[in-house]
């Protein structure tokens, strides 16, 4: 059977550096950074007491403060940026059929916050099981997909994908297998996660994965950077929608680009560290272009999962010049995390974003706070550093990777002429 083109016609973001789409493409651009010492909670006694947190966010604004209490913050964050998305596409909800509408959602924890308090004050009490009658469907990791649908009546395929930090790119690249296979006609897919919490910090900090670097916040992360000390947690949600192409020119939609392919693999190597040559990462960048049928030389730039960790970093530049060849010295390579810091099962979405604002608007945001060369990273790369560059973008890629050696990678497009 003939494949459907898949198109982006509706964009949403909320994240550490703006709380829209608009407001997080100029944070890009200027090299903004999102990290600052924690609000959520008192951090005094924790290792790092630093994210990337949402700023200025009253959900009040958005919705009732009766409903938003039945939500914990990651559905919260995920009503918010789908509902940006859906508005942007310009979507007619009153005569779309909504039996051909699906949201596929990506969580990497989901309702973390909502299960440590519920745990927390069962613990402070005197045993007897008293707990919110909204406390599981509050934490479940599926639950947010289903708000979105349950606001708007989409009657399609509707779930979450868990695969860590890949979650979200997982679900634009399921998004895209059920539109090309003429399953739906119209997906809204992302992901959205809320882990700057105590049980989030604390356990991360076990892992000593987070930077520590507590006296000098703002420039926390620094993918590539030779003094790079782990990754920032961040907060906050991408959405996107996702339309079959004819589907989408037949109603007159604005399209952002076109997603030509989707790419996964597994490291089958560590719990939580990538193999050190990258060969997962090397796997999942070649499945991803054969599945889009394009030749490594055609890629003008990559948004690397790049979270700022000591291994994960150059593993994935050793694999980016062993798929791209002596190509690799002409791709624009940039790590977002750099300034949103890492938003675990919601990157992929809002790094995705990124790429196709990229394609759109021929910049490409820097990675901010780099100072000192790593001597085990190329130095012909070009990781756009510090500032943002012109380019003509005509094909991007979005690399994504997660605890379990979860990688995912998504192609986009320039539409043509």
């Amino acid at each position: 059977m003939e494949l459907r083109r898949v198109v982006i016609t509706g964009l949403g973001a909320l994240t550490p550096i703006g709380n829209n789409i608009e407001e997080y493409w100029e944070g890009l651009v200027n090299g903004k950074s999102g990290a600052a010492p924690i609000t959520h909670f008192d951090a005094d006694k924790f290792k790092t007491q630093f994210a990337c947190e949402v700023k200025n966010f009253d959900v009040t604004q958005y919705m009732h403060r009766k409903e938003a209490r039945k939500l914990d913050k990651f559905a919260q964050y995920a009503m918010v940026a789908s509902d940006e998305a859906i508005e942007n596409s310009k979507l007619d909800l009153e005569n779309i059929d909504k039996t051909r509408v699906g949201v596929i959602w990506g969580a990497g924890i989901g309702g973390i916050e909502t299960f440590h308090n519920e745990v927390r004050d069962f613990t402070k009490g005197d045993g007897t099981p008293r707990f919110n009658p909204f406390f599981i469907p509050k934490m479940i990791a599926d639950i947010a997909p289903g708000h979105i649908s349950i606001k708007h009546g989409f009657m399609g395929p509707n779930y979450t994908t868990v695969s860590a930090c890949a979650s979200s790119a997982n679900a634009i690249i399921d998004a895209l297998n059920y539109i090309r296979l003429g399953h739906c006609d119209v997906i809204i897919t992302g992901g959205s996660e809320a882990a700057v919490t105590p049980s989030g910090v604390g356990g991360f900090n076990a892992l000593h994965a987070l930077s520590t670097n507590n006296e000098n916040v703002k420039s926390a992360s620094k993918p590539f950077d030779a003094n790079r000390d782990g990754f920032v947690l961040g907060e906050g949600a991408g959405a996107l929608v996702l339309e079959d192409y004819e589907y989408a020119k037949a109603r007159g939609a604005k399209i952002y680009a076109e997603v030509i392919g989707g790419g996964l693999s597994s490291d089958a190597y560590h719990m939580t560290a990538p193999h050190p040559e990258g060969i997962g990462v090397i796997a999942v960048m070649n499945n991803c272009l054969k599945n889009a049928g394009i030749k490594p030389e055609e890629v003008d730039a990559i948004n690397t999962h790049g979270t700022s960790t000591p291994l994960g970093d150059v593993a994935e530049l050793k694999a980016i010049g062993k798929v791209f060849g002596t190509h690799a010295k002409n791709i624009n390579i940039n790590s977002t995390k750099s300034m949103t810091g890492h938003l675990l099962g919601a990157a992929g979405a809002i790094e995705a974003i990124s790429a196709v604002l990229s394609i759109e608007k021929g910049i490409i945001p820097p990675t901010i706070n780099h100072t000192t060369a790593d001597i085990n990273i190329d130095p012909e790369l070009n990781l756009t550093l510090n500032k943002a560059q012109k380019r003509d973008v005509k094909i991007a890629m979005s690399n994504t990777f997660g605890f379990g050696g979860h990688n995912a990678c998504v192609l986009l497009k320039k539409m043509d002429e």
